[in-house]
């Protein structure tokens, strides 16, 4: 089995050495080692240093060359919007309060099923829409670049 070894951010490697895709669920992609069945049906292994917050779009190094791409696998979210604006960054502000996982999309927020929280924000005027989609969220403040990754 091949071992991958190292993280890279999306954009900071060469995809066109990918040799296969991993898609993970949000909870799948903060690991340090974790046998992963690719796309192909290959399995590797992932055997990084320490654990790392794997995003949509980043590299795994494989020991021996090449690269396998992550993907964020669809899962079940809400989708929150707001007539306005005002709105949104006000149901924004209190998902941060609570330190919930979101995820920043054209027009709305995306967060994962939670309906004690979808009542709070359709109290505080948002609209929700459950839907399958792949949920990648803010990495938050102290991470560099939204996530942390080895070198590259």
């Amino acid at each position: 089995m091949r071992r991958a070894i190292a993280a890279h951010r999306r954009g900071a490697w060469p995809q066109q050495a990918a040799l296969d895709t991993v898609t993970l669920a949000y909870d799948d992609r903060h690991r340090r080692r974790i046998r992963l069945i690719a796309g192909s049906g290959e399995r590797y292994l992932l055997d990084l240093p320490r654990a790392h917050h794997l995003v949509d779009g980043d590299g795994l190094e494989l020991e021996g060359g090449g690269y396998i791409r992550v993907r964020a696998a669809a899962e079940p979210v809400f989708e929150i919007t707001a007539r306005e604006p005002a709105d949104l960054l006000r149901i924004a502000w209190h998902l941060g309060n609570r330190h919930l996982p979101v995820q920043i999309t054209g027009k709305g927020l995306r967060i994962r099923l939670d309906h004690v929280i979808a009542e709070m924000v359709t109290g505080l005027g948002g609209r929700i829409a459950e839907l399958e989609a792949p949920f990648d969220p803010e990495g938050g403040a102290y991470f560099a670049g939204g996530h942390q990754h080895g070198d590259g």
